[in-house]
């Protein structure tokens, strides 16, 4: 079954990623390139979460580090190390994580919401659950991880 059959109204595509041995997912539509790790340049008085800017074909690039925004412990970059460049609307932002594990299609009826007591809205970058092979995949905002800002919907 080719990609665009999979892709109907009642699937998605996500890449997953791994940040501190836990697996994370954005949905495909807002991944741009997935790049190895290159060295950034830090801006003084950046959010910690923050590395730095990169060119990108001429665009400057925010680095955003997954673990630090996500909340998790920082080991730094690796040599599995990669950036996800996402594009939320017109902006585009680089996300540093260990590593990309996978693409993956999930009917959106198998995206669990996250529960009342794990999350409130000031840090809802989860947004919805996914049970895959014996482990829990955390779908990812992109909007609200790369602006803070709460999403629309939960399991969306």
């Amino acid at each position: 079954m080719d990609s665009l059959a999979r892709r109907g109204s009642d699937c998605g595509e996500y890449i997953v990623f791994r940040v501190a041995e836990q697996s994370f997912c954005v949905d495909i539509m807002t991944v741009r390139e997935i790049r190895g790790w290159s060295a950034e340049t830090r801006l003084p008085q950046s959010p910690d979460y923050v590395r730095g800017v990169t060119n990108l074909r001429g665009a400057i690039l925010p680095i955003i580090d997954a673990s630090i925004r996500l909340g998790l412990p920082s080991a730094g970059p690796s040599a599995r190390s990669v950036t996800i460049v996402l594009q939320h609307e017109d902006h585009l932002a680089g996300l540093l994580v260990d590593e990309v594990s996978d693409i993956v299609t999930v009917a959106v009826g198998d995206i669990q919401p996250t529960p009342d007591l794990a999350s409130t809205a000031q840090d809802g970058f989860v947004c919805g659950l996914i049970s895959m092979n014996g482990d829990l995949i955390s779908k990812v905002s992109v909007e609200h991880l790369l602006f803070g800002t709460v999403p629309a919907t939960v399991a969306a």
